[in-house]
């Protein structure tokens, strides 16, 4: 036998967990660091910093990992330190009265639903905008007071992290979150063992973690497929956020509208309103059919009654391509159980989805949510119009401007997006409890009265604060991916606070137009290189994986920057999150927008910049459509010149070449005797004080509850009284209406539009009658003249006005109208006569969109 000199099999490595137990004395601080109070709570960040300034930084900004990983010494440090146990209490104090105060049961409760939430960098559970507008909302509601429950995903992966090859190529990185270390909790029973929610897809049980991120006084659960007892395939249901192929897509959409009613169910939560925040939320209107069909034993026409009374729907899509439709197969798959449920025939259901009912057409989810909800909206004035445009052919008997489809322009949580720095200013001046009144424009004007020196010296700051970030974030990793490290080292050196800064950093969609700045070069390169009037323009943003327009352009962006003339003048950043965006909208004097026009529905990185007191230069569309005023920022009009868009961005680009050149540049650089520009500081000021108070959140809340939330409650409640009995009585009616609608007999139009007519009320008016058999209809019909400029060339009227005529006598099942108008436009125009059924109790007209054309 021979031994060897030495022999060893091969180790299992397995984990172990070392954390930090806190002592009694800092237990707290573990329940304030898992409760997202802390986000926008510059008291309590500051003293997490300052338990471990190091760790601070290397948990990036996390204060759970922060806890997580505090030294035995550095505990017995913190204990023995009076003024840091001090503001330990003070911090916690403040907390404890935060979360104590009641919500405001004067106004409804809302559920709500949402695929991502951009709450924190740390929960890396949200994309771009959408998801940051919904973070944002949780924040205000709990700010407000607003008894509010909200619903989405605990994702794996979350959305793609992104770096850049060395030839400028995106690349996109998806690295797993360890849940241990994010401030959320799995939601436990009363024997403390993990709550797992069973949603039934057609043929198997999905199992789901439920997990809940304290955000303030709100609570959002969040849904985890990725357990053991699920397939492969269902636990990537919530791997990746807008990952996978359109069947991986169904299932989420899936999960969050059937499973997020159910999940609400399991916690015996129960709302006044349900509010869908884009279409992937519209299933939840499916669940609820289905639970008062089953449970409550209703009719399915008043089970549909009763969800739409407290059902909204908000888009945030100014296209119809933007929106999800889904193959009828695919539906069949994943709804076929609970549309036998619900008790519906098959094609029903999916009519349900279709603008064009009995087509093939695909089932848009939007669709079906309009189907399915009393309300909707866009997300500003302007794209309210627009999906009024979008959605007509929902309801054929009318034109755009009459659909009930309303706006709540988005706006941005103030305490969240305006700095430190920014806040004190604020706090300083308005005092601390205008965060409670922050669309009183009274208090904003005081702006006007902050001295320019004050206002100078904290832009600055906020330029060096950004300065000082990119120097130190980006370095290694500029030197890691790029092959000329000299490169690296001069763009750094290069990039100067005292520079006219312009900022540029969004989501990568091709309608965006990021290319538009880079139209002709050789201008660009004089405006950069103006060793007088430095300007340097930074880049940020992702593309989606799938949009290989949007990367293009990335990589067109960088290849340019380091062309010589624009090294260390056009900067690109990459892995745009929340962390850089706040820097950025903070740090730039000025905050660019170039969308194609009408395409973008609201936008908010500008209304950020606006809490900081950088000026915004966009096109007049979405939110600046409403915001912009002038001598307090810069607009590129809304106006199309060219049906071709090759010329228009030529067009857009060379406007913002000459802005540059002939009002910005000069005004910057007017430089006084203290070194900046008087004119704009008042630019800044009149920023301030006219147009941020405008964008909040605290704005955007109070007009879902004056235009939405209280009529939906209101209503809803009116219609569940007394065992669901006005529903009841509401359905009958129209199911009255429906079965003889096509039986009412028109006896006599007497309408003569060929007369003179005279304008606003003078001695010669339109008279007409018309006499209706109703027949054995229940109710009352309307009868309206519809006045329109018809364009023949492109076969579509244009709508002008519409006014009724006087319901006059009643004979039985005849009734007599008559009216006499005077019109208020002069002019050639077209007319025609509608009917219509006439009901009190009806929110608005699409809620039963019956219509005939008659005369």
């Amino acid at each position: 036998m021979i031994i060897k000199s030495s022999y060893s099999n091969t180790p299992v490595w397995h984990d172990i967990h070392v954390h930090a137990v806190l002592p009694e004395e800092l237990k707290f601080l573990g329940e304030i660091a898992h409760n997202l109070w802390w986000v926008w709570n510059d008291e309590a960040k500051a003293l997490f910093e300052r338990l471990d300034a190091r760790e601070w930084d290397l948990s990036q900004k996390n204060p759970v990992i922060l806890l997580q990983n505090l030294t035995t010494e550095r505990i017995e440090e913190i204990l023995n330190d009076t003024e840091t146990m001090a503001r330990v209490e003070r911090v916690y104090a403040s907390y404890r009265e935060y979360i104590n105060t009641p919500y405001d049961n004067n106004r409804p409760s809302i559920a709500y639903f949402s695929m991502e939430y951009g709450l924190t960098h740390v929960l890396k559970i949200y994309s771009g905008g959408l998801g940051i507008l919904a973070g944002d909302y949780l924040k205000e509601a709990s700010d407000s007071r607003v008894d509010m429950t909200a619903v989405g995903f605990l994702y794996r992966y979350g959305y793609f992290t992104q770096s850049l090859s060395m030839d400028g190529q995106q690349i996109a990185n998806y690295e797993a979150q360890n849940f241990g270390n994010l401030p959320i909790k799995q939601v436990t029973d009363e024997n403390n063992k993990p709550v797992v929610l069973e949603i039934p897809f057609t043929d198997h049980i999905v199992y789901s973690n439920v997990w809940k991120v304290s955000v303030g006084r709100i609570n959002l659960y969040l849904m985890d497929t990725d357990l053991e007892q699920n397939s492969e395939f269902d636990r990537a249901i919530t791997h990746q956020l807008y990952g996978g192929d359109w069947e991986n897509r169904m299932k989420q959409e899936f999960l969050l509208g059937i499973g997020g009613i159910l999940l609400l169910q399991k916690l015996g939560i129960k709302k006044d309103v349900y509010h869908m925040n884009e279409g992937h939320a519209a299933l939840i209107n499916a669940q609820r059919l289905c639970d008062y069909v089953n449970t409550d034993k209703l009719a399915f026409n008043q089970a549909l009654e009763v969800v739409r009374a407290s059902s909204l729907y908000t888009v945030h899509t100014p296209v119809p391509a933007g929106h999800d439709y889904f193959d009828e197969a695919l539906i069949g798959k994943y709804m076929g159980g609970i549309v036998e449920k619900i008790g519906i025939p098959w094609q029903q259901f999916m009519d349900m989805g279709r603008a064009n009912p009995g087509t093939h057409e695909k089932f848009s989810m939007s669709v079906f949510a309009l189907n399915t909800a009393q309300e909707a909206n866009g997300v500003s004035e302007l794209h309210g119009k627009v999906s009024q445009e979008m959605f007509q052919p929902v309801w054929k008997g009318y034109f755009p401007e009459e659909l009930h489809v309303g706006y709540v322009t988005n706006g941005v949580h103030l305490p969240t997006w305006a700095t430190s720095s920014v806040k004190a200013m604020y706090e300083k001046h308005f005092g601390l409890s205008f965060y409670n009144d922050q669309s009183n424009l009274a208090i904003w004007y005081k702006t006007y009265d902050i001295s320019d020196d004050e206002l100078w010296d904290l832009r600055m700051h906020l330029k060096r604060k950004l300065v000082d970030y990119i120097r130190e974030e980006f370095q290694e990793g500029w030197l890691k991916n790029q092959a000329d490290p000299s490169r690296i080292v001069s763009v750094l050196e290069q990039i100067n606070p005292n520079a006219l800064l312009i900022g540029f950093s969004r989501r990568f969609a091709t309608y965006k137009r990021a290319h538009l700045l880079f139209t002709d070069l050789d201008r660009l390169a004089k405006i950069v290189n103006d060793p007088k009037h430095p300007v340097q323009f930074i880049f940020a943003g992702k593309a989606h994986p799938a949009d290989g327009g949007g990367q293009s352009l990335i990589k067109d962006i960088v290849e340019i920057s380091r062309r010589p003339e624009f090294l260390g003048k056009i900067i690109f950043l990459e892995n745009y999150d929340m962390r850089l965006a706040k820097r950025l909208v903070s740090g730039v004097d000025i905050w660019l927008n170039t969308p194609t026009r009408l395409q973008e529905a609201s936008g908010t990185s500008g209304e950020k910049a606006e809490m900081n007191g950088v000026l915004n230069l966009s096109v007049l569309d979405g939110w600046w459509y409403e915001g912009y005023k002038p001598e307090a920022g810069w607009a590129i009009t809304s106006d199309k010149t060219y049906e071709n868009q090759t010329f228009q961005d030529e067009l857009d680009a060379s406007t913002i070449y000459s802005l540059l050149e002939n009002e910005i540049i000069p005004l910057y650089y007017a430089r006084n005797s203290n070194g900046y520009s008087n004119e704009w500081i008042q630019y800044i000021k009149k920023s301030i004080a006219e147009i941020a108070p405008v964008f909040t959140t605290k704005r955007m809340m109070d007009d879902y509850f004056d235009r939405f939330y209280n009529k939906l409650a209101a209503r809803a409640k009116a219609l569940c009284a007394d065992n669901f009995s006005k529903a009841k009585e509401i359905v009958a009616w129209k199911e009255n209406m429906a079965a003889n609608w096509d039986k009412f007999e028109v006896l006599k139009v007497n309408f003569n539009p060929n007369q003179d007519v005279s304008i606003n009320g003078g001695k010669n008016l339109i008279n007409g009658q018309v006499v209706i058999d109703k027949k054995d209809m229940v109710g009352d019909l309307g009868v309206e003249c519809v006045m329109v400029d018809f364009d023949s060339v492109r076969n579509k009227a244009e709508f002008i006005e519409k006014y009724e005529f006087d319901l006059v006598k009643k004979e039985g099942s005849v009734l007599y109208f008559e009216t006499k108008k005077a019109l208020n436009d002069p002019g050639t125009h077209q007319y025609a006569l509608r009917v219509y059924p006439k009901n009190p109790d009806l929110p608005h007209r699409m809620d039963f969109a019956y219509v005939r054309w008659i005369g």
